[in-house]
């Protein structure tokens, strides 16, 4: 008898069009698994919609602050429904930029300067010399983002417009030239190394999810240390943060400081895209795993307590 997969999608912030994607896609390589799937729109009355459905699996295909900070984890362990992904500690500590900034250097694993500042202090006047970039301490897929270039008189004024939507705290960190790599972890294997070139100013939501927004040179070409750095990183971000299921970490790898450069860790992705164009499926599939070959682990390796 095939397991019943409720795959949660959707939701109401910002990456609802790319969780629309991701669970699309998943609905239907896990269908084509021979799995019975339900796809759940998420709401605010996502319990009760669970509770009637009663799926043997949930499938978070969430992205965003409610899919992948540890709330609709928090859902489905009070439901008692085995899940994808990390559990309600590691999600919650994932995306906040600055918690898990302070775990990753606990680890050894090299971090950038940074400050914790408001939106409003982040607006006013330069909060550490330019080049340097702004980010929310909690959105994903980039949405808020700035660089600061080094001849820039003041800090973007954007961050006061009136329809903000990625929060107040802004965490300010020092600027790294250079290029962009990623690696997805599977379980307790660091996948594949992927060099990410956009001829936008950076690896930011258009260059994401748009056909043609970047190419990803998959083995990146940096020399075989760096490759390892990097996929030993990976490994020991996720295991840091207790991490299960599968992860992404995204590199800056300044190639010009030094003999080896200068390579450091930016964030952690509890929830990496999983559209035609993300990055971690195309780095599962140079390991061997289809597509849907990747869905149904997933779904096999859900559980509660996570």
């Amino acid at each position: 008898m095939s397991k019943h997969v409720a795959v949660l999608m959707g939701g109401w912030n910002n990456e609802r069009p790319v969780s629309l994607m991701t669970g699309a896609g998943c609905a239907a390589a896990l269908r084509k698994g021979g799995y019975e799937v339900t796809e759940v729109d998420v709401g605010h009355d996502v319990a009760e919609v669970l509770t009637a459905l009663k799926p043997d699996v949930a499938f978070n295909a969430l992205h965003g602050p409610f899919g992948e900070g540890g709330y609709i984890q928090g859902v489905l362990e009070l439901l008692q429904i085995p899940y994808t992904h990390s559990g309600v500690l590691a999600s919650a500590l994932a995306m906040n930029k600055h918690q898990a900034k302070i775990i990753f250097k606990a680890a050894g694993i090299p971090v950038t300067d940074h400050t914790i500042v408001t939106r409003a202090e982040a607006a006013r006047a330069h909060v550490m010399a330019p080049p340097y970039v702004i980010k929310p301490i909690a959105d994903g897929s980039s949405f808020g983002v700035f660089i600061v270039k080094a001849d820039t008189s003041h800090p973007p004024q954007e961050l006061l417009r009136e329809d903000w939507t990625s929060g107040e705290e802004m965490m300010v960190e020092r600027f790294i030239p250079g290029r962009e790599l990623t690696c997805a972890v599977m379980g307790d294997v660091a996948l594949g190394v992927t060099e990410i070139v956009t001829d936008l100013a950076f690896f930011n939501y258009e260059a994401k999810y748009s056909q043609g927004g970047a190419v990803h040179v998959l083995p990146a070409q940096v020399k075989p240390k760096i490759y390892d750095k990097v996929q030993q990183f990976s490994l020991a971000a996720h295991a840091a943060l207790g991490c299960r299921g599968l992860t992404r970490c995204d590199f800056r790898y300044n190639d010009a400081a030094g003999e080896d450069g200068e390579l450091v860790l930016l964030e952690l992705n509890t929830q990496p895209g999983m559209t035609p164009v993300s990055l971690a499926p195309e780095q599962a599939a140079h390991a061997g795993h289809s597509y849907e070959e990747l869905c149904a682990w997933l779904v096999e390796d859900a559980s509660c307590n996570r």
